[in-house]
C-alpha cells in the first residue's frame, strides 16, 4: 500500500513541479516576482541577480519534474525531488529570518510573505521525492495494478497539493470565503445578532453603486451622518444644488440595506434623495452622466 501511495503520488508532483519551474523560466512576470522575494537580500545584486537565480531554479524543478514524471527509473528522479524538498525547507527557513515580509517565489502567483503552507508544500516535495525514491516502482505500473486505488491516492495527492498552493486560491479558497461571509454573515458585523455590516463597508459599497454616479455632482463633503432604520442604513453627505435659481445648499441622503456588502450585494438596490436645507424641499436626480460608448462597424473579410 505504501508503495502504491508513493508511486502514484510521483504524477502529481512531477507536474506542480514542472508547472511552477515553467512558470519561473518563461513567465513574463518573473522579474516582478524576483524583486520581492528574499533572494534579492540572500544573493545581493539587486533584482537582476535574483531574477537569474529564480530562473534557474524554475529549470531544474522543471527537469526534475518532467524526469519524476516519465522516467522509468524513479529512484533518481526521486532522490532528486526529495533534494529540491530539502533545498526549499533550508532556503524558507533562513528567508523567514532574514526577510519575512518578503515572498518566497515558490509559484507564480504567490507574492504574500512566507507562511505555514510554504514549508507545508516543501516538506510534501521531500517526502514525497524520499517515497518515490525509496518505491523503486513506476507510477503507471502501480496504475495498472490497482487502478480505483491509485486513482484515489492521485485524486488524495492533487486535493492537498491544490490546498497548498496559493496559485489555486481563486478557484476555491475565494469562493468558499464568500459562501462563508453569505451564511454566516459578515466577520466585521456588529455583536447582537443584527447582520448589520460596518458603516465603512456601506460606504464602499455606495461609491460602486450607480446611484452614487448619479448624485456625485451634488455631493461636496465626505460622510457627515448615519442611521440604522427600518433595516435600511441611511447615510448622509452635504452638498451643492445648481439649477435657474443659483446654488443652494443641500443633503444628499443615500439609503441602502444595512447588512449588504461587496460580497453579499456586489450590484446594492440605492435609493436618493436631495433635500433643500433651508426649505426641507426634495429636489430631483438626475440620470448619472455616463458615456456611451458607439459600436464598431463590422465588414466582412474579403474572400
Amino acid at each position: 500500500m505504501l508503495t502504491l501511495l508513493s508511486a502514484s503520488a510521483a504524477p502529481v508532483l512531477g507536474v506542480l513541479l514542472a508547472v511552477g519551474g515553467a512558470a519561473k523560466v518563461f513567465g513574463r512576470d518573473t522579474a516582478r516576482q524576483a524583486a520581492g522575494t528574499a533572494l534579492a537580500r540572500i544573493l545581493g545584486g539587486g533584482a537582476r541577480r535574483a531574477t537569474l537565480a529564480l530562473r534557474a531554479v524554475g529549470a531544474v524543478e522543471l527537469l526534475v519534474g518532467a524526469a519524476l514524471s516519465a522516467s522509468p527509473a524513479p529512484a533518481l528522479p526521486g532522490a532528486a525531488t526529495a533534494a529540491l524538498g530539502a533545498g526549499f525547507l533550508g532556503y524558507l527557513g533562513y528567508a523567514r529570518v532574514a526577510a519575512p515580509e518578503s515572498s518566497c517565489g515558490c509559484s507564480a502567483r504567490d507574492s504574500g510573505p512566507i507562511t505555514w503552507r510554504s514549508f507545508a508544500r516543501a516538506g510534501l516535495v521531500l517526502a514525497g521525492g524520499a517515497a518515490a525514491a525509496a518505491s523503486g516502482a513506476t507510477w503507471w505500473g502501480q496504475v495498472a495494478a490497482h487502478p480505483s486505488a491509485a486513482a484515489v491516492a492521485v485524486l488524495a495527492t492533487a486535493v492537498v497539493l491544490a490546498a497548498l498552493s496559493t496559485d489555486l486560491d481563486h478557484l476555491w479558497l475565494l469562493p468558499l470565503r464568500r459562501a462563508r461571509v453569505r451564511v454566516l454573515g459578515h466577520p466585521l458585523a456588529r455583536s447582537g445578532g443584527t447582520g448589520r455590516v460596518p458603516v465603512a463597508t456601506s460606504v464602499e459599497l455606495l461609491e460602486r453603486s450607480l446611484a452614487w454616479q448619479s448624485a456625485a455632482p451634488v455631493v461636496r463633503s465626505a460622510l457627515l451622518d448615519h442611521w440604522d432604520e427600518g433595516g435600511w442604513r441611511i447615510l448622509r453627505f452635504s452638498g451643492l444644488h445648481q439649477d435657474a435659481d443659483g446654488a443652494r445648499p443641500v443633503s444628499v441622503l443615500f439609503a441602502l440595506d444595512a447588512a449588504a456588502s461587496a460580497d453579499t450585494s456586489p450590484i446594492p438596490s440605492v435609493r436618493v434623495a436631495v433635500i433643500d436645507d433651508r426649505t426641507d424641499e426634495q429636489l430631483p436626480v438626475g440620470p448619472p452622466d455616463i458615456p456611451v460608448r458607439t459600436a464598431l462597424t463590422v465588414l466582412p473579410l474579403a474572400t
